[in-house]
This record gives structure tokens, C-alpha cells and sequence, in this order.
């Protein structure tokens, strides 16, 4: 392993610092700077998994070839970078100097933007996201959508800027510098002391402070001491770690490095989920450049420091994200919660004192020691300091990643940022916190998102998913998702989650099912008050958490399931009814040729009608009617 001088680092920035600039420069002064590079243009297109899934490796390859053709390979730079954020529109490619944003890119679409743009130097403007072309035709650069304009990116600052198997980019945009300035001019406390006063709080989901956890450790005795960072992202929809890791690998090693220094650690563990390929890929690609360079190994800067990583997959078990099951896990047993106290602090990985934090949590901490404490702590709220990244899905137009300033509102977020709710649908909710949070109703879309304004209203903050639900959504069937949800992942050792997250899935079954009974509501209250106080880990107490939610805002649907025995929303099938309306069939037997169990009867040219003993409820029939003459009831 080499040893690296702060020298040697500032000569790699200096070396490669132009280059990224090209990057977050554009216009007249991005022109001048990509003369300076050696390339005329520079083509990023996104690596992450979700432009991945829709293709961009054969655009990489399109390209590859267009360009060799046309004779300008060694005029072009190529990019694979991390996610750029609006995954519904992947794969997606950026040409800079221009911050040309060229969206659902095609090996196609590739050739013509080789030869008018990369060749002959005009945009393609039919093939630019449609939010970046002006009503004149002008064209706004990313900054100025309304995607991006009211985000601040902190813990994304790099991803889609960087590629991230080259550890000069990261240099070159201050990496390693706050490791420096670390291990070179603070002391531990230090170090502890600046990130307590940021107000960062862990991104994990509980929102303990960081730099307190780090104190406590730094507190503990022991001959050895370690750190781990939780990449075990397991609520469903959530994608916010996957991404920094596939897009900023060498923020969490060295935020890792800060927090091993800080509280007396040599070694840490980077615990994530084999699912998660191209961020394994892309970490062990880091691990090794950085050992390369000398920001892991042994005397690092000089400074008497030794730090090293490694990796552990885990197999995908929601219950390893809470951070006793990650730890038992890593030790290589079966993935169960422990009993606390002992905290992690005291009593972690292999029974010695154990920092543990999440990826999101470590991707602040360099900017928060290179910048200070006072620059973080002005973003955000009074107990929410900062910025939150969040995985926006469901229905809303622009699924994606996004990062914005604690205490923005829901409003903001769905639809300045998320651009609606898509097809003239109403808002609903959201629901945030994955199966261990709640569900946000609309009259509560104004609430600023931040730990404490969540908690109030019964959700929590979680990890960072965030589901929009439209008017189309029945609320207890969303409750019943995260049920099944649970109940799969719990690990079966303590009798309160192992039999309650069942028993209040069968309630919520029965009363899907049209078999309700009024007093079910209060037992399912019942049981979740106990499950909430007596569950060993943080699994079992929040699982009741979306049931009671939609109990305490859309109760209202759940009296119309066990009452009424209808699905307001037409969801639940055991509750729908399909019938065919006389006055608009016309008996062109098309519902009846395609039921897949003949449920439907009638002759040429007069009305048809369905058998509801038959029906199995698949509204194959309603798809396929021209004329709408099918309902539901």
C-alpha cells in the first residue's frame, strides 16, 4: 500500500480539477475549459441500476461505434456515471459543455446526436427532456427545471458529476481533503465535536445524532473498536443508498476513515445487499483505488493512522437493517436482533464498541468537516439539520432521486419537484417511512418534511422512500402490502412480531375479503399497542404503523370494507362487482370471447350478462369493451 502527502493529494485535484469542472460549467466558460481539457465535448450517460434496466449500456455501446465511424473518438469524452435523479426518463445522457439533456436515450436517437451535435454542433432539441426546452425554443440548463431548482444536493453532490471508478474525479471535486484536514489538524474530539454541532442526525430512519453516537463510542473502552456503515436498504421503493454508492463511492470510505479516527477504530465493515451488484462492483472498485493511493492501509498521511474496509453482503433480509441484526450478520450468523443495552457503542461487532451508520448519514460527514458545522446546521430546521435524499415513486410523473433542505413541504416535493400526479388524478397521500412508517393524507400536504413534523402526525421519516398514492388507492389494501411485507421479513425470535405482524395481517385479509366485523378495528388497535411495547427490535414495534395511520385518516374506507362491504377505490376483488349495463352493450360478444372462465353470456347484437358465481374478477372484460358499457359496483 502506498503512503500519500497532502501534496501529492492536491497535485492529483490540480491535475484532473478542469476536467469535472467542464461538468458544473457550461455555456462560454465551459467552452473555454473543454479547450483546455483535450476534448471538445464530454458525454456523461447514467450507469446507475435504473438506466442500466432501461438500456444504457447498448446506448454506451451505440455510441462507442457512432463515434469511432464519424472519426472523433479521441475528440469525445465518455462518462459512466451514478444516477442523475429522474430515473423515469433513463437512459439518460448529458453533452458538456452545452448540459444538453438528452432523455429515454435510444441506440437510435444515438447516431442522430453523433452527427447533428457531436459532428455538426447543433442540439438536438426533439430529442432534449421536454422540461429543459423553452416555449421560444431556447434551451434552460438542468438547474433551471423545476426538477432540480428546488433541490440543494449535499449527499448526491457527485453522483452523475463523477465517474466512479476513477478516484481522481473524486479527488479532483475535494476528495480526501476532509480526511486530510482530519487527521492533520483536528484531534478525535475534534472531530466529534464538528459533527455534533452540525445537527446531523442518522439517515437510517431512527434520527439519532450522529455525532453523539460517535461520543459515546469514543467513550467506550476497548483494545479494539470498529465501523460499519449500513448499505442494507430494504424498504420497498427505497433506492437512495444503492445510488450513492453506485454513483460517490469514495464519500462513505472516507467518511468511514473520519469516523475510525474520531472514535479510536482501524477497521470497518460496509454490510450491503448482493441485490445491489453495480454498488458492490462499484465499492470494491473504490476500496481497492483508494488502497491503491494510500486513503486506506496504514500511516495514512502520515498521521499514525491505520484504517481498512471491507465488504459483507447480506442476503436481503429486511430485519439486517436494524443495526444489532446487521452486526450478528456480519459476525456470520443468522440475521436476528440482540436485546438493548448494551448498545452498539458499548457492545457491537464481535461484543466491542461499534460505530454503525448508514450511507446516506456518512455521505455528509466530509462536507461537514471540510466546511463546518455552522455551513450544515444552516440548512434545514431547528431539529433537522441539513438536507434528506429521498426515492420519489408511485404515482407521480417524475419518479426519481431527489435531495432537498429539511422542513421542505410535501407540496414542494410532489408537485414542484415530482411534477404531479400523473393522468389529472388527484393527491391521496404519501407514505412515507416504508413498512415501518405512515401514510401523510392530503390535507396534510403543506407539513414540512423533517423528523419531528412526521412523528406528529403519526409517519416517520425512515431511510428516505417516499410512495405517492392517487385517489385510484385503497388505503387498506396499502396497509395490507406492508403487512405481507412483514410478515415475510420477520425473523421469527420474539413472539410479539412473529405472531402479531400474522394475526393483524388476517384482520386486514378478513376485511378485504368483505368479511369484516365492526369490533376488528379495536382489536387490531389492541394488538398493535402491545406489539409496539413489548417487540425486541424496532421490526415488530413500527410494523403496526401503517395500519394505524390509515385507521386514524381514512377510517372512513375501512367502515365501508366491513359495513357497506364495498372497496370505494375498486381494489379489493373479493368487493367488486362487474356488471354489464344494457343501454350500451351491443353485443359484439367481445367481453364474452376473451373471459377466461366463460362467465359471461349473450347472443349476437344483444346485451350480455355476467355470471357473478363464475367472475373471477380479473376485468379482462372491462379492458377489452369498446364501449364502456362494463362497471364495477
Amino acid at each position: 500500500m502506498a503512503k500519500i502527502t497532502i501534496d501529492e493529494l492536491n497535485k492529483i485535484k490540480a491535475e484532473h480539477q478542469q476536467l469535472v469542472m467542464v461538468r458544473k460549467v457550461i455555456k462560454e466558460q465551459g467552452e473555454e475549459l473543454a479547450k483546455q481539457t483535450g476534448y471538445r465535448k464530454q458525454v456523461l450517460v447514467c450507469g446507475g441500476t435504473g438506466c442500466t434496466s432501461s438500456g444504457s449500456k447498448k446506448v454506451l455501446a451505440a455510441l462507442d461505434e457512432e463515434l469511432e465511424k464519424n472519426g472523433i473518438k479521441d475528440e469525445i469524452l465518455v462518462v459512466r456515471t451514478g444516477c442523475f435523479g429522474l430515473c423515469s426518463l433513463g437512459p439518460i445522457m448529458i453533452v458538456y459543455p452545452e448540459g444538453s439533456f438528452y432523455s429515454q436515450t435510444t441506440p437510435e436517437g444515438i447516431k442522430k446526436i453523433v452527427k447533428e451535435h457531436l459532428v455538426e454542433g447543433n442540439v438536438v432539441k426533439d430529442l432534449l427532456y421536454k422540461e429543459t426546452v423553452h416555449s421560444d425554443g431556447s434551451i434552460l440548463s438542468l438547474s433551471e427545471t423545476p426538477f432540480y431548482k428546488n433541490q440543494l444536493r449535499i449527499a448526491l453532490r457527485n453522483c452523475g458529476v463523477i465517474d466512479p471508478e476513477k478516484i481522481e474525479e473524486y479527488i479532483a471535486v475535494d476528495g480526501y481533503q476532509a480526511l486530510a484536514k482530519a487527521l492533520t489538524t483536528m484531534t478525535p474530539e475534534e472531530v466529534i465535536n464538528e459533527v455534533k454541532k452540525s445537527g446531523l442526525r442518522g439517515r437510517g430512519g431512527g434520527g439519532f445524532p450522529t455525532g453523539l453516537k460517535w461520543s459515546f463510542a469514543k467513550a467506550s473502552t476497548g483494545d479494539i473498536k470498529y465501523v460499519a456503515c449500513n448499505a442494507d436498504e430494504g424498504d420497498p421503493g427505497a433506492f437512495m443508498d444503492r445510488s450513492i454508492l453506485e454513483g460517490d463511492p469514495q464519500c462513505i470510505i472516507e467518511a468511514m476513515a473520519i469516523a475510525g479516527y474520531a472514535i479510536g477504530a482501524n477497521h470497518g465493515f460496509v454490510y450491503v445487499r448482493a441485490e445491489y451488484p453495480i454498488a458492490v462492483e462499484r465499492l470494491s472498485i473504490a476500496i481497492e483505488q483508494a488502497r491503491e493511493k494510500g486513503f486506506l492501509g496504514k500511516d495514512i498521511f502520515g498521521s499514525g493512522f491505520d484504517f481498512d474496509l471491507e465488504i459483507r453482503l447480506g442476503a436481503g433480509a429486511f430485519v439486517c437493517g436494524e443495526e444489532t441484526a446487521l452486526m450478528t450478520s456480519i459476525e456470520g450468523n443468522r440475521g436476528e436482533p440482540r436485546p438493548r443495552p448494551p448498545f452498539p457503542a458499548v457492545k457491537g461487532l464481535f461484543g466491542k464498541p461499534t460505530v454503525l451508520n448508514n450511507v446516506e448519514t456518512y455521505a455528509n460527514i466530509a462536507q461537514i468537516i471540510l466546511n463546518g458545522s455552522d455551513w450544515y446546521a444552516s440548512m434545514g430546521t431547528e431539529g433537522s439539520k441539513g438536507t434528506k435524499v429521498f426515492a420519489l415513486g408511485g404515482k407521480i410523473n417524475n419518479v426519481g432521486l431527489v435531495e432537498v433542505p429539511m422542513g421542505t413541504t410535501l407540496r414542494t416535493i410532489v408537485e414542484e419537484i415530482g411534477g404531479g400526479v400523473p393522468n389529472g388524478k388527484k393527491f391521496k397521500a404519501a407514505q412515507t417511512g416504508g413498512p415501518s412508517g405512515g401514510c401523510i393524507p392530503s390535507e396534510y400536504i403543506d407539513t414540512p418534511i423533517d423528523y419531528d413534523s412526521l412523528i406528529k402526525i403519526g409517519s416517520m421519516m425512515g431511510s428516505g422512500g417516499m410512495i405517492i398514492l392517487d385517489e385510484d388507492t385503497c388505503m387498506v389494501d396499502i396497509a395490507k402490502f406492508y403487512l405481507e411485507f412483514t410478515v415475510d421479513e420477520s425473523c421469527g425470535k420474539c413472539t410479539p412480531c412473529r405472531i402479531g405482524t400474522r394475526k393483524l395481517l388476517q384482520y386486514l385479509e378478513k376485511i378485504t375479503e368483505g368479511k369484516g366485523e365492526d369490533k376488528d378495528l379495536e382489536d387490531i388497535d389492541d394488538l398493535a399497542t402491545h406489539m409496539q411495547k413489548s417487540s425486541l427490535c424496532a421490526l415488530g414495534q413500527t410494523a403496526p404503523n401503517p395500519i394505524l395511520s390509515t385507521m386514524k385518516f381514512f377510517k372512513d374506507e375501512y367502515i365501508e370494507h366491513i359495513q357497506n362491504k364495498t372497496c370505494p377505490a375498486g381494489v379489493c376483488k373479493s368487493l367488486i362487482k362487474y356488471e354489464i349495463v344494457a343501454d350500451k352493450c351491443r353485443g359484439c360478444t367481445l367481453c364474452a370471447r376473451n373471459c377466461p372462465v366463460k362467465a359471461i353470456s349473450g347472443t349476437v347484437k344483444q346485451p350480455h350478462v355476467i355470471d357473478p358465481d363464475k367472475c373471477i374478477k380479473c376485468g379482462v372484460c372491462m379492458s377489452n369493451c369498446k364501449f364502456g358499457a362494463i362497471i364495477t359496483k
